[in-house]
């Protein structure tokens, strides 16, 4: 398994492109908590923090596919570059300027969310390019899910310790600098300004014409929620056993799970059809969360909740798989960027749904919210999955393999002749 991430890892520019878009994504991962820290620091109430988070939260949503669409088109540096740095921008702004006037923070939120350059999508579109086999990319995917788990449990660390050793106005700095120079690290590689996505038919809906897309999105709206209203039952939970600690403890376990999971799973090859795998591994991760109802003991809890994230990591990686297999050609980057947003507005409107589950039935309702969740993204895969598992449309046009020093560019999946990674094929 060490080995096969080892391989993964020793390929030219691959921990470059993993490394650099994680640094790239800290911004994002951090920036609930950095809005907040600041807000709070400059005599901001909660609910003001709140309502800042949410228009970058938003704007992010917007600007993700949108900015995933315009990488597709017109290539990764014109795109990613400019926006890092209008991102950063925003929050310099938001630093210097603070919470008065209130109209120019709030708008110094919204081109910070709206400009956060889709450097998850891009990295996903650019695995097929860097890997030598089918199986690395599978592994690569995984490994992604993993260390996405790991930044955001090393992001709010490193945020609070800029606020101890400066501020909360430089740990924004500080942060959003870091971030910057990640999108750099990533689009000055090779691989990055050589990716061209492949000629795409015109159509306004882009990558959301595909039925198989449309499935996959509706089943992780609801994983999203699912995750969202964890967090909010765990501090209910931790409320009633002993405080803040507890819920830590329960959200560390859960990524603990997750990160376990994610190495597992991206360390051996899997056969079959990564879209009958995707219904198994939803299966698997909805049936983890109902234990969690029975809110026992907060031993016995937090073995529960790491047992509730094993699947995640797993269940992210492999629709990953099925992304890149379901996107219309020429879309690639806008459709990693669509499971991206979903992703989060789910996790928002978990959130929104867990409070009053809590508030109005107690800590077991609110559990019950992700149970319902996960049950209701399978229920999504089982009803709709005639469109997943159509697999890809004849070929339309023969395909040419590239030559070792040719860079590879995405190919329509859905135009493949077998099964496999539309990258195998020059577009």
């Amino acid at each position: 398994m060490a080995a096969g991430y080892g391989e993964l890892l020793r390929t030219p520019h691959a921990a470059r492109l993993l490394t650099g878009t994680l640094l790239g994504r800290l911004p994002n991962a951090t920036a609930a908590l950095a809005v907040l820290l600041f807000a709070r620091a400059e005599g901001g109430s909660y609910a003001l923090a709140g309502g800042l988070s949410a228009v970058y939260g938003a704007a992010n949503a917007v600007g993700q596919p949108l900015l995933g669409r315009a990488v597709d088109r017109l290539g990764q540096p014109r795109v990613m570059l400019p926006a890092a740095v209008a991102s950063a921008l925003g929050m310099v702004l938001f630093a210097v300027v603070g919470i008065e006037p209130l109209p120019v923070a709030y708008v110094a939120m919204l081109i910070a969310g709206l400009f956060t350059p889709p450097l998850e999508g891009g990295l996903r579109a650019l695995w097929p390019t860097v890997l030598r086999r089918e199986d690395q990319v599978h592994a690569a995917y995984a490994l992604d899910a993993v260390a996405q788990e790991v930044m955001f449990a090393v992001g709010p660390l490193l945020v609070t310790l800029s606020v101890a050793v400066w501020s909360e106005a430089a740990a924004l700095l500080v942060i959003n600098a870091i971030g910057v120079a990640g999108a750099l690290s990533v689009v000055v590689s090779r691989p990055s300004r050589q990716w061209r996505s492949a000629p795409r038919e015109a159509h306004w809906l882009g990558a959301l014409r595909s039925p198989g897309l449309l499935v996959l999105l509706g089943s992780f709206f609801f994983i999203g929620l699912a995750l969202g209203a964890i967090a909010v039952a765990a501090v209910a939970y931790a409320d009633e056993h002993g405080g803040g600690v507890v819920s830590s403890a329960l959200l560390s376990a859960l990524g603990v799970g997750a990160l376990a999971g994610g190495i597992v799973y991206g360390g051996r090859a899997w056969p079959g059809a990564p879209e009958r795998r995707l219904r198994l591994l939803v299966a698997a991760l909805a049936v983890g969360y109902l234990p969690l109802m029975l809110v026992p003991g907060v031993v016995t809890m937090t073995v529960l909740a790491g047992v509730a994230g094993v699947f995640l990591a797993p269940a992210l990686a492999c629709a990953f798989v099925v992304v890149d297999r379901h996107a219309p050609s020429g879309t690639v980057t806008e459709a990693f960027s669509w499971l991206v947003t979903t992703f989060v507005v789910g996790n928002a409107v978990g959130t929104a749904v867990a409070g009053p589950a809590v508030q109005f039935g107690g800590v077991a309702p609110g559990f019950a919210v992700p149970a319902a969740g996960g049950a209701a993204a399978l229920a999504v895969l089982l009803a709709a999955q005639r469109f997943l598992l159509d697999g890809p449309r004849p070929v339309v046009q023969p395909t040419t393999y590239r030559t070792p020093d040719e860079p590879r560019a995405e190919n329509d999946r859905n135009h493949a002749a077998e099964p496999g990674f539309r990258a195998r094929h020059q577009a």
